[in-house]
């Protein structure tokens, strides 16, 4: 069943979906981001979460780190073309449009939209995108 991209129901199911894959191993670059992620079509806004790939694998959760390297807010309309669509133009769109404020260490930012696309990553995507509304 499809749910709101970001609603709790979503986030259930992406970290099921995270708990079933396992451990990809270890991710490129360590780094902590924490999101604030505005326009939220439900709930609460703004949405805080944050990735962290400082403990060996990518996660990524709600609520934020207590030490970020790099904070970055976006709204949910880029968010979702971004993560989900898999439309980087929105994003950099968006980003000219200052409609996304990056703060901290963007060099970590600039190494983990370099690396490679691996297989496992494009079943991860391709997933989500089957729970997302």
């Amino acid at each position: 069943m499809p749910y709101e991209f970001l609603s709790p129901e979503w986030i259930d199911a992406a970290r099921a979906i995270r708990d079933e894959l396992g451990d990809p191993g270890t991710p490129p670059v360590a780094m902590v981001m924490n999101l604030i992620v505005t326009d939220v079509p439900f709930g609460a806004s703004p949405l805080h979460a944050h990735l962290d790939t400082t403990v060996g694998v990518l996660a990524l959760d709600e609520g934020h780190h207590a030490s970020p390297d790099i904070i970055i807010t976006v709204d949910w309309a880029t968010a979702k073309a971004l993560l989900i669509d898999g439309k980087p133009q929105a994003a950099m769109s968006a980003f000219m449009a200052g409609k996304v404020r990056v703060e901290g260490d963007m060099s970590k930012l600039v190494a983990m939209q370099n690396q490679p696309i691996d297989e496992r990553s494009v079943s991860v995507v391709d997933r989500l995108r089957a729970i997302t509304n």
